[in-house]
């Protein structure tokens, strides 16, 4: 039974980026441990309050990460299986929890049985491991055959996972990915291409090897419930608040990630309300978060929300300093190297990692915010007020996205006497007849009330 990702907070690492490694792998170099540049961020890692992270692709491919051309080694470009072993040690030893990207819908044209196929046509006996060899047609890169892809992407072979053989591939590398990294989790990339039957069997597999393994899919569109259940993955992507999470503030308008909070997780409605959805405000696939909003300042009031609203947050490596970075015709500029000393000294946001470090810690400290059901109070176009309630204690938050100073009268849906804030200076405001009227909440800011009785 998993427990310890519902008290997650996550560090997104890309490491071929963040390691400033080779676009391009050669197969034939010696392995550089690259990835050890982990170590020097660690403590960055923990003041930030994180203790899990999850690492973009590790394993060797042609160039991204996400052509995977074997399961079985971790990337010449980041080091060997020793390096990345002792790195998983090194950061379970600081309390930090691992997962990594479980890339199993499709792999690059080096990998090894796709090669067979390539250089064997129909002889070869991987034919069947590769969703919808055709031999009648040649593909657009003049192979004898033509192929499934992942989007288009003819260097992104689908891989055919009805195949029994395939799956006993996978689920081996899995069991040896746990027996030698001992690793805590994957994130399935695309997992809304991934075969629901399969889903099941990964997991239970998974399961019967380590009873706390955490299965999260990224899936960008439908019902979550598809993909997260007992029975399947136990979390998936929020793309719809993330979306939410950035609209709001540069349209002004808090009735957006309300109306979607509210969907997801509201007592009567709520249909995600017994999941523990991953949400983030950017990623390896999507623009800085720094670099969608209209206005810098909105980081601190959308970052409140983050790790106040029902989920599991994730912070992207860099956005915690509010870097830019926009999605061009490569990723290179969300992925990019960094130095920890220039970055957290030169960034234009240096004190974002700050609140974020103080976010965590609240957090941290309530069982509310971890586990508390959701309650909306009041929703204006540059406010918004929400609870979350456990039994024994109820958190208000209340964000203003204004430049201006914003006071709100809300209605407190527990008996109390004051609210403490516990993040400004535990100043207390009065409760009467379940009534509080805030007189100022700042610019751009937020408050966290604590309910006392």
């Amino acid at each position: 039974m998993n427990t310890w990702s519902k008290e997650a907070i996550f560090y997104h690492i890309y490491p071929l980026g963040f390691c400033d490694a080779p676009k391009h792998n050669d197969f034939v170099s010696k392995s550089v441990p690259r990835i050890e540049k982990v170590y020097q961020w660690i403590t960055h890692i923990k003041y930030l309050g994180a203790n899990s992270i999850y690492f973009g692709p590790i394993f060797e491919s042609t160039s991204h990460g996400y052509d995977t051309s074997d399961y079985s080694l971790v990337d010449r470009r980041l080091g060997d299986n020793g390096t990345f072993s002792k790195l998983v040690n090194a950061l379970h030893d600081n309390g930090i929890r691992v997962i990594i990207d479980g890339v199993f819908n499709h792999v690059g044209r080096d990998f090894w049985a796709f090669k067979d196929v390539l250089v064997n046509g129909q002889k070869s006996r991987y034919c069947n491991w590769f969703s919808n060899l055709d031999f009648n047609q040649k593909s657009p890169l003049n192979d004898s055959f033509n192929y499934d892809t992942w989007n288009g992407y003819y260097n992104l072979v689908k891989l055919n996972l009805h195949t029994p053989e395939v799956k006993e591939y996978i689920f081996q590398a899995v069991t040896a990915w746990i027996k030698e990294f001992d690793i805590d989790g994957l994130r399935l990339d695309c997992a809304d291409c991934l075969d629901l039957n399969f889903l099941a069997e990964l997991s239970c597999f998974c399961k019967g090897i380590k009873s706390d393994f955490w299965l999260l899919g990224e899936v960008l569109h439908g019902d979550y419930n598809r993909w997260a259940n007992v029975n399947r993955l136990d979390s998936v992507t929020n793309y719809e608040c993330y979306k939410g999470l950035f609209s709001s503030h540069n349209e002004k308008n808090y009735f957006e990630i309300a109306y979607s909070l509210n969907r997801q997780f509201g007592e009567d409605l709520g249909l995600y309300k017994n999941l523990y959805l991953y949400n983030f405000a950017d990623n390896h696939d999507v623009n800085r978060i720094a670099s969608t909003l209209k206005k810098s300042a909105h980081l601190y009031p959308l970052s409140a929300l983050l790790f106040t609203m029902p989920g599991i947050p994730s912070i992207y490596y860099g956005s915690e300093w509010g870097i830019e970075g926009r999605k061009n015709e490569t990723d290179d500029d969300l992925r990019p190297e960094l130095n920890l000393a220039m970055v957290s000294s030169n960034s234009p946001n240096k004190d974002l990692a700050k609140a974020i470090s103080k976010f965590a810690q609240i957090r941290k400290d309530s069982s509310a915010l971890r586990y508390g059901k959701y309650f909306q109070i009041k929703v204006m176009h540059e406010q918004f007020a929400f609870a979350r309630m456990t039994q024994d204690e109820c958190i208000i938050v209340i964000v203003n996205s204004s430049d201006k100073p914003a006071c709100m009268n809300i209605g407190i849906p527990v008996e109390g006497v004051r609210v403490v804030d516990i993040l400004n200076n535990s100043e207390t405001f009065k409760i009467q007849k379940r009534k509080c009227y805030i007189p100022k909440i700042h610019p751009c800011w937020v408050r966290i009330l604590k309910v006392e009785k």
